[in-house]
């Protein structure tokens, strides 16, 4: 989404932007996502929920996101909710595939299956689809699944490392959803998310609830948590309570991991009634190369960063990427065009 932002606003300034895509269609992971750009309703919501992140990046997303989803809608990008369906925070969601398409054509120049040999802007989408880089700055305890696409493998951290640019924090963290401990298709990233774990027992393979406290609104704490048990497993147990919320038994109904409870390895309580094995899908790394509030990378001169290849926003908790993607792709274009 940060590239074909950036080259929007950028051609929209006068600019003739050319988008070098990596992959074989444009769109990266905002295609495969719900689509909803958000922020939170109140600033202090942000500071509490992520407050490791940089605050001027994050008063940059907070301020100007309202203003950037309206330049979405005058580009003609279909709008499906004009709400979240959280009280704590303000958006909207789009059609994915409609958005895609309105920001290609305003983009202009996308070239498929290219990458740029001096870019100026960065937008690569992080470091989730190399596994080295992965295990080297997530350090999880199994391989995680990828719920992304998969040419988002650490392109842009790489060329802007070798040319002296420094890493954000939270180099450790990433945002995905527990899946079923299964194979699973682009299609099924968003319905087959096993998005209930604040209602479950949550043990892992020794059968030890390794999770302490209340588990965030975004579960994307006990995500993490999860990745750092032994194989980056866990297992969700419900009683019939939880699976009496419809929309937490049609979850559990479509995993393909899930079973009887006293087929586990471990005794559970006896009012158990089902259980998911679960393991996490990686959909961005939340580190990634520092930058200042105009986007610029921070130890090399003349280059720029945006979407997940900038990190340091939401480091400490969870906030939306397609948000922080969608307001430093166009800061990252006006301070390109203002360097000319």
């Amino acid at each position: 989404m940060a590239g074909l932002c950036a080259a929007a606003r950028a051609r929209e300034l006068g600019a003739s932007p050319v988008v070098l895509e990596k992959g074989t269609r444009a769109g990266g992971s905002m295609l495969l996502s719900s689509c909803v750009v958000w922020r939170f309703r109140e600033w202090d919501d942000f500071r509490a929920e992520c407050p490791s992140g940089d605050e001027r990046l994050q008063r940059a997303v907070w301020e100007q996101l309202d203003d950037a989803i309206a330049w979405l809608e005058s580009l003609g990008a279909p709008v499906v909710a004009h709400e979240t369906g959280n009280p704590r925070t303000i958006g909207k969601r789009f059609e994915p595939s409609g958005l895609t398409e309105v920001l290609v054509r305003a983009a202009g120049d996308v070239r498929l299956g290219e990458t740029a040999p001096e870019p100026t802007i960065l937008a690569t989408g992080g470091f989730q689809g190399d596994s080295g880089l992965v295990d080297e700055h997530v350090r999880p305890g199994g391989r995680l699944r990828l719920r992304a696409n998969p040419w988002s493998a650490g392109d842009g951290l790489r060329f802007a490392l070798s040319r002296g640019a420094q890493l954000s924090v939270g180099m450790d963290e990433f945002y995905g959803r527990n899946m079923p401990d299964s194979d699973f298709s682009e299609e099924e990233f968003v319905p087959l998310a096993q998005l209930y774990g604040r209602l479950a027992g949550v043990y892992n393979e020794r059968g030890e609830e390794f999770f302490e406290g209340e588990v965030s609104w975004s579960e994307n704490d006990l995500v993490q948590a999860t990745a750092r048990q032994p194989g980056a497993r866990a297992w969700y147990v419900l009683d019939d309570k939880a699976l009496a919320d419809e929309a937490v038994a049609e979850r559990v109904a479509v995993a393909p991991t899930r079973t009887d409870p006293a087929e586990l390895p471990f005794a559970t309580l006896p009012q158990a009634r089902v259980a998911v094995r679960v393991k996490p899908g990686i959909t961005h790394t939340i580190g990634g190369l520092r930058i200042d509030e105009r986007a610029h990378v921070l130890g090399v001169d003349g280059l720029f960063a945006a979407g997940a290849d900038a990190g340091g926003i939401s480091t400490g908790g969870y906030a939306s990427g397609l948000a922080a993607a969608l307001v430093f792709g166009r800061i990252a274009a006006e301070s390109a065009l203002d360097r000319l």
